[in-house]
């Protein structure tokens, strides 16, 4: 039987087309999956992955605060903290056991959103991190007594360890040791989870500037500390506190997440990018990849199942000009952020 040239060179080409868009849609890069208008009343802070629950809370602000909760594979509406004025959230997946970064700390069942506890705690809580190991929640204060630690168990207060600055983001290491971020005196502490002391401290003065963002690779020792001015990330041996690399990053970068599947530090971006560092090996690292987002994606959370980046952002109305009488050079004043504008963005490679 013959076949019409015609109709052989269409077969052709349709297999060609769907060969390369096969190619092209497992070409190994990161890129904007989702975007999605989720809206609501009030500000916005860190975006928390539940990966084991399959939930994503997200703090909200104003005048009726509360944290968001939303499926975590829809982006639907799955209930709310109510009365929780937050900055972050921390898991313990094992306890299913949830904890507000806020003044009293709020504790919830993550299967059933039921608020369990409300724990007063003093020193303006910003942050918050799970230590597996232990079972114990980090408390970051702006203010004095800096660091106070909560038994995940019960939420019983355990202590507070003062730590000489402002806190930006922390790292438990799996082993008993917690990594914390020191942003206006570039520095990490290092402290046992455990004894609840300051082991030692990695003087970072010089190397980066103001730190907003850090990272931890616990299997071979590294930590990322982003850098605001200048705009870099630096890589760290943990074990002697030298640096091994620096690398450029996006402006603005608030936050930072390390993938050990896939051997990538992410680093959100205010000015509307996700850059991508890749550890080719201990001592090897390179920009990867840029994924353009949206302006003001400064917080990032991973999801650890499916190597998801999960990034908020929202919409602004027109900056403000200094008002008379402000300082030479002083910055316009943000606008009021615009009604139902709160989105999230999804970014991944499938």
């Amino acid at each position: 039987m013959k076949i019409c040239p015609c109709l052989l060179a269409l077969c052709i080409a349709f297999c060609s087309l769907a060969v390369d868009a096969r190619e092209q849609k497992a070409d190994g890069t990161y890129r904007v999956r989702r975007t999605v208008k989720l809206g609501g009343d009030g500000g916005f802070d860190w975006p928390i992955v539940d990966a084991t629950a399959g939930k994503l809370y997200i703090p909200r602000s104003g005048d009726k605060p509360h944290i968001s909760i939303f499926d975590l594979a829809t982006l639907k509406p799955a209930g709310e903290i109510s009365g929780v004025s937050a900055r972050n959230v921390a898991i313990d997946s094992e306890l299913k056991r949830a904890f507000a970064a806020s003044s009293p700390v709020a504790i919830w069942d993550t299967g059933t959103g039921a608020v369990i506890k409300r724990v007063p705690i003093e020193g303006k809580p910003a942050g918050i991190m799970a230590d597996a190991l232990t079972h114990r929640i980090f408390v970051q204060g702006r203010s004095e007594p800096g660091l106070t630690v909560l038994d995940a168990k019960d939420g019983a207060v355990l202590g507070t360890l003062a730590v000489g600055g402002e806190i930006e983001q922390s790292a438990s290491d799996g082993a008993g040791l917690i990594y914390v971020d020191i942003e206006d005196r570039q520095s990490v502490v290092v402290i046992d989870a455990k004894a609840m002391e300051i082991r030692s401290t990695i003087n970072l003065d010089g190397v980066v500037g103001k730190s907003e963002g850090m990272a931890l690779d616990t299997k071979n020792h590294v930590l990322f500390v982003a850098s605001r001015d200048p705009q870099i990330t630096a890589m760290i041996d943990t074990q002697t506190g030298k640096v091994i690399s620096r690398l450029p990053i996006g402006k603005g970068c608030s936050a930072a997440a390390f993938n050990p599947k896939t051997m990538e530090c992410f680093f959100a971006n205010a000015d509307g990018t996700l850059t991508i560092i890749k550890e080719k090996s201990p001592t090897e690292f390179v920009v990867e990849q840029t994924v353009t987002t949206l302006p003001g994606t400064k917080r990032l959370s991973l999801d650890s199942q499916t190597g998801r980046i999960y990034l908020i952002t929202a919409e602004y109305a027109e900056a403000a000009a200094p008002t008379a009488g402000a300082k030479p050079g002083a910055p316009a004043t943000r606008g009021s952020m615009k009604p139902g504008s709160f989105t999230v963005i999804v970014i991944g490679k499938d």
